[in-house]
């Protein structure tokens, strides 16, 4: 499932967040694929306080696609971290262009705080 020699996460009851990506090969042409979730929490680096986000994600696939749990779990390794939106998505997009080895844009929308919402788009590039 992944080209490491580590244990994919699907199926395992055990599996913790982590920065493992899982990928499988694509089968047949796909034209995008995109994912959206509101469980993606940081920290403001400042006030400590928490930061909550809605995240969007997409990539047109070469020949391997992101496992979804893994995903999960490698969004899950922000809960605690004091980070920016404008470093976190960008940190994101990269971490999975290398991943599937394409682009992959990752678009943050923070949550609404002192009035203001941050949206924050990145694009990764396949390393």
């Amino acid at each position: 499932m992944n080209d490491q020699n580590i244990d994919p996460v699907l199926g395992r009851g055990d599996a913790t967040p982590s920065e493992q990506i899982d990928t499988f090969p694509v089968d047949g042409p796909i034209d995008q694929i995109s994912f959206r979730s509101s469980e993606l929490t940081a920290v403001c680096p400042v006030t400590e306080q928490p930061d909550f986000y809605s995240i969007m994600i997409m990539y047109r696939p070469d020949d391997r696609c992101i496992e979804t749990k893994s995903l999960k779990l490698y969004l899950r390794t922000f809960e605690g971290v004091g980070i920016f939106a404008e470093h976190l998505a960008p940190k994101i997009a990269q971490h999975l262009s290398a991943a599937v080895g394409v682009p992959v844009a990752v678009t943050l929308e923070q949550q609404l705080r002192g009035g203001i919402v941050t949206t924050v788009t990145a694009p990764g590039s396949a390393a």
